[in-house]
């Protein structure tokens, strides 16, 4: 039996697993049974965490509900702030994390012996085209029209450890999401597929975003797109620096900091449950 927690960060929920106590012989397997909403436990996938040396004090590895295995999530990293602290696993407030992306980290704020908030910096956004990766050319790659079928998009280019493509719609409410991200995600032009954010400018603080997640589908939250989406709006002259998301699952506070171009992301993480699967 794996022991596993279920967390979630603004409705983006994934399975926590202490790897330094549980040995996982096929995460990729695992990821597929126990994301399953009907079989398994249910999520949009797999996290574990393992101690690291060196640079950093934890690991994150990370794998989508259909197994693949992907860089970087800031929705996991903010709920792996919370598990490590309120678990006793650290005593500190600030967490160097090793992903699959680098290091990021981690600064806590804390209510009453637990974790209320979590600010990821998640470094500076990449825009050259060959480290998206993209054939579509540009640095940045900007609001690029493509044709998806009938529909045609302007697509701007983001790296935020891993890879987006964002597009501002009129109304990301009613926009076909779940018809045309499957579009986008495969293809040709992303030879390492892609994360689609469909996003509506509600003013220069605000921002409705909707996205299509590379092997998950449409999910409720997605804190890498997010502040892809903010550096979009930006490059696009559309919002300030500093900007609300909101997301399916709630809001996310993104900051892209002139001084240092790094993108600052802050948000709540939650426990759902524990329990044990047979693995």
């Amino acid at each position: 039996m794996i022991h596993f927690t279920k967390m979630q960060g603004i409705g983006n929920d994934y399975i926590y697993v202490d790897a330094s106590r549980e040995k996982i012989s096929d995460p990729n397997g695992l990821a597929r049974r126990i994301s399953d909403r009907h079989f398994g436990v249910g999520s949009d996938g797999l996290v574990l965490i393992l101690p690291a040396s060196g640079e950093a004090d934890f690991e994150m590895r990370m794998f989508n509900s259909d197994g693949s295995e992907a860089e970087m999530c800031g929705n996991a990293a903010r709920c792996v702030g919370k598990y490590l602290y309120d678990r006793g696993l650290t005593d500190s407030r600030e967490i160097r994390l090793k992903t699959g992306s680098g290091i990021r980290i981690l600064h806590l704020e804390t209510e009453e012996g637990a974790v209320s908030s979590v600010t990821v910096d998640m470094g500076a956004p990449e825009l050259n085209y060959r480290r998206i990766p993209t054939t579509l050319a540009g640095n940045p790659v900007l609001n690029t029209p493509v044709s998806f079928g009938e529909c045609t998009l302007g697509l701007t280019c983001v790296n935020m450890g891993n890879p987006h493509a964002v597009t501002f719609v009129q109304d990301a409410e009613s926009f076909d999401v779940h018809g045309i991200g499957p579009l986008v995600e495969h293809s040709p032009l992303f030879p390492e597929r892609i994360n689609t954010e469909f996003a509506t400018v509600l003013d220069r603080h605000t921002i409705r975003m909707r996205v299509w997640e590379r092997g998950a589908g449409e999910t409720m939250a997605c804190g890498t797109g997010a502040c892809a989406t903010l550096v979009a709006a930006v490059l696009n002259h559309l919002t300030e620096r500093e900007a609300v998301l909101k997301l399916n699952g709630g809001d996310l506070r993104i900051r892209w900091d002139e001084e240092t171009g790094h993108v600052m992301m802050t948000g709540p993480a939650e426990f759902v449950f524990d329990g044990d699967y047979p693995d």
